[in-house]
């Protein structure tokens, strides 16, 4: 099988899983089949890595990736049950050590990492266009007494999981489109990028908006001010005639982009939840402060720390989905999950090894002859990684899209840690 077609197959198992999140949710489902699947690619990972005989990670790459190991271990000892944790332990793993390790071993060139990021956007437009269905239709998760608000496949008991999607596809488009060295892919990745910006808006996610916000404009930034003026005069003009000129949802997300700055003036019943369980979390950490409560147990110990101001739980309805109180069982802060669950122990672990994965990244793409030449890779896999470190301030893991934190890691992972040879600029392997 010739070289290039044998960096492809070895990346189809991760495309699968990006592939399945498309699928609709069956509500309180446990494992989904993209989280089985997932299980799947590491098996794939371990058995491609003994047969190709070669030394699987770098001594970097090990350090960073088992880092979280440390925390998530010594937190799970400390759980209150041992089914909490197991279930807490495999989780993490999952998410922040062993998928990621896998996507790393799979992805051989930056051939491989383009249909990853491909199939990301792709996911993206497919939820995308369900969501704006959704909203065209009253046929959304509920918001504010209408089925208007975009949920995708992931139903209103996820209202986060189409946001996470759309942002990923926004994030990692704009990246290839910025790292483009052929116009088609630059007009193709373009398109993508702006005409999800719609279904973003239409989730009335605030946390994914600032988020993609950020990891856009640091991709913009790094790819020439000149250019990031360009792309930012064509984004305010789509998005003055889409919700101002058109009315697409204009009073609705003119209400949520106001909230943003309301949190201390007049917030909104969700703002009022998310500060009870922030500062539920810090009281959490005052009085375990190295190894934190122990893993899962957050739930256990919210309302001896939380204030009478925080509600019973968030209602949800629409898309499907009958009426339903779900109850806040995480601070919606990874950060402060982390500090809570796992205390300091846990937040130098885990949080280390992504502030270390990121400055890697970020190290590599600027280093002389490396970042010039897979740029087209390293600018949307470090947005990815940005985008997700900046939305773990207003979220955390957990619902089916979490798979895709794990892909958006070992992407993070190839790029930052993988040996030379397979981040090559493109004179490439196969062609030298």
């Amino acid at each position: 099988m010739p070289r290039r077609a044998r960096s492809l197959v070895s990346v189809l198992p991760v495309v699968v899983v990006v592939v399945l999140l498309g699928l609709p949710v069956v509500p309180d489902s446990g494992i989904t089949p993209a989280d089985a699947a997932s299980g799947l690619v590491v098996v794939w990972a371990v058995v491609d890595t003994v047969r190709r005989a070669r030394r699987p990670l770098t001594r970097t790459a090990a350090l960073v990736l088992g880092l979280p190991v440390v925390g998530v271990a010594v937190a799970a000892a400390g759980a209150a049950s041992a089914g909490d944790a197991v279930t807490g332990l495999a989780r993490y793993l999952q998410v922040f050590v062993l998928v990621p390790v896998a996507v790393l071993l799979l992805v051989r060139d930056r051939r491989g990492a383009r249909l990853v990021l491909w199939s990301l956007v792709g996911l993206a437009v497919w939820q995308g266009a369900v969501g704006v269905h959704q909203y065209l239709t009253g046929t959304g998760a509920l918001y504010q007494g209408a089925g208007i608000r975009a949920v995708g496949t992931f139903g209103p008991s996820d209202v986060m999981g189409m946001a996470n999607v759309v942002s990923y596809g926004v994030v990692a488009a704009t990246g290839l489109a910025l790292g483009a060295a052929a116009r088609r892919q630059l007009v193709v990745a373009a398109g993508c990028a702006l005409a999800l910006l719609v279904p973003l808006a239409l989730s009335f996610s605030r946390g994914a908006w600032i988020a993609t916000v950020v990891a856009c404009g640091a991709q913009l930034l790094l790819a020439g001010v000149r250019r990031a003026a360009k792309v930012f005069a064509a984004a305010v003009a789509v998005c003055v005639v889409l919700v101002g000129g058109l009315g697409v949802g204009a009073a609705v997300l003119q209400e949520r982009l106001t909230s943003i700055t309301e949190v201390a003036d007049a917030p909104d019943q969700s703002v009022v939840d998310r500060y009870a369980l922030w500062a539920a979390a810090a009281g959490m950490w005052r009085d375990h402060p190295v190894t934190g409560v122990g893993l899962k147990a957050f739930p256990a110990h919210r309302d001896g720390h939380a204030s009478l101001a925080l509600s019973s739980g968030s209602d949800t309805e629409g898309a499907g989905q009958a009426f339903r109180r779900q109850p806040l069982l995480s601070p919606h802060n990874m950060y402060l999950l982390l500090l809570s669950e796992q205390g300091l122990l846990g937040v130098l672990a885990v949080a280390g090894s992504w502030l270390a994965l990121l400055v890697c990244a970020v190290r590599r793409l600027w280093r002389p002859g490396r970042g010039n030449g897979a740029r087209d890779c390293a600018l949307p896999v470090c947005g990815l990684l940005l985008w997700q470190l900046v939305n773990f301030l207003y979220a955390d893991i957990g619902g089916p899209s979490t798979v895709l934190t794990a892909v958006c890691f070992g992407l993070a992972a190839w790029w930052a840690l993988a040996r030379d040879e397979t981040t090559a600029p493109a004179t490439e392997s196969g062609r030298r």
